[in-house]
């Protein structure tokens, strides 16, 4: 059945799963105005048979860099400070135009993997909002204070321009504490209360870092986040190097297992202790160049196994990773939504349901997180409203995604 944006329901749902809980067998009947309305057994409007598919809740991206799909596959068996050096070095040649074709390629990988919102650090949001918008997903970006390739106060002024849409929201990006100064910190500070706002910044990645920070400042990295009175609106990315007494000022904690691994950046994120202390954990893919997939499955899956293997216990687990990915994610960008419950938002993804098997709804949970990977999407729901629908888009992406490489193959270095 055909939706037209008006009430409509996923009829007999063979599971929904959230982290929490998982119904057998239920409906969910979705609001013109997007919103879930009654899970159960009514049905109301248009209907979508789900018996095929498990239902969850929209994946949360909570930390990319779309344009850097066109950096996939480059320079990629360096440790961190090197590879650094050879993006920016790319970076510096890297067009408005080839920026945009490429967030666009992600962001159709992306949707079509079941994320249905990302957090993106890079240089072109302006691009990102009318992707977003066209293809209907959430996305959070801004321009990036970054002192080596632009001038902090040109950042500020862009950053102003920038408006809220339904599905675009502005964040201030800052990447890093090293490649940043104090002013241009406190810029980013004041810039995020005046557009009210939060801070976006990777933190404590390396060893390096945090040695480098405490040489020149006296502080490791969230302390000084702290003593500028930043971090408590701070999302703060990596964080495999922070120390224990650090934790008390982190308030939003993004973990990227894939991308640390690949990097050798060593360390480990401490996520049961800042689940500990109520942190806001987070989980994201990367850019693509670091990771280099965008699939948050596999992001879930190698957040459990990286944490078992840091630690050499089991206390992460998969309704830990699932939380993070989801609730936990929506928690951050400031929506109800990460749950599939009657007054959430709609945004749902479904899973085609034969490749979760055995299909146990005592194991359903764990063949999720440690077993599907995007491949397994069919549909995407954002909002109340079908963005991405396997059968009717696939060719339609596909064909899309030729015509970007093919504009990609001419404009980049």
């Amino acid at each position: 059945m055909e939706i037209r944006n008006k009430e409509y329901t996923l009829k007999n749902c063979k599971f929904v799963v959230n982290y929490d809980e998982v119904l057998e067998n239920v409906n969910i009947v979705i609001q013109e105005d997007g919103y879930i309305k009654t899970i159960g057994r009514e049905s109301e409007g248009d209907e979508i048979d789900c018996s095929n598919y498990v239902a969850i809740p929209g994946l949360v991206n909570a930390h990319t860099h779309t344009p850097m799909i066109s950096l996939r596959g480059y320079y990629d068996d360096a440790e961190l400070n090197e590879w650094l050096q050879k993006m920016w070095e790319y970076e510096k040649t890297f067009t408005l135009d080839a920026m945009n074709i490429s967030s666009e390629l992600a962001i159709i990988e992306m949707l079509s993997k079941g994320t249905t919102a990302f957090i993106d650090m890079y240089f072109n949001p302006d691009g990102v909002k009318s992707l977003a918008e066209k293809y209907g997903i959430r996305a959070y970006a801004g321009y990036t204070f970054l002192d080596d390739l632009f001038e902090p106060y040109e950042i500020d002024k862009k950053q102003r321009l920038l408006k809220q849409s339904e599905l675009f929201r502005p964040v201030v990006n800052v990447h890093s504490v090293y490649s940043a100064s104090l002013r241009t910190l406190e810029l980013a500070k004041q810039l995020a209360e005046e557009m009210n706002t939060w801070i976006h910044i990777h933190v404590s990645e390396t060893r390096k870092e945090i040695y480098e920070i405490k040489k020149k400042y006296g502080k490791f990295p969230v302390e000084l986040l702290n003593e500028l009175n930043m971090a408590q609106n701070s999302q703060m990315v990596h964080l495999g190097w922070v120390a224990s007494w650090e934790l008390n000022y982190v308030r939003h904690a993004t973990h990227c297992p894939t991308s640390n691994m690949k990097l050798a950046t060593a360390g480990f994120f401490p996520f049961k202790e800042l689940l500990t202390k109520g942190v806001n954990v987070t989980i994201g893919t990367d850019g693509p160049a670091s990771n280099n997939s965008l699939d948050m499955f596999r992001e879930m899956k190698n957040a459990v196994l990286l944490q078992r293997h840091s630690y050499w216990d089991v206390e992460i687990k998969a309704h830990h990773v699932f939380k993070a990915s989801t609730e936990e994610g929506y928690k951050l960008i400031g929506i109800k939504g990460g749950r599939i419950e009657e007054g959430y938002v709609a945004d749902i993804v479904l899973l085609e349901k034969d490749n979760l098997y055995p299909l146990k709804k005592d194991r359903i949970l764990s063949n999720i997180a440690y077993n599907a990977v995007g491949e397994h999407v069919r549909k995407v729901i954002v909002n109340g409203k079908l963005v991405y629908d396997e059968e009717k888009h696939k060719e339609l992406f596909r064909k899309r995604r030729k015509e970007l490489l093919e504009l990609l193959d001419n404009i980049i270095p």
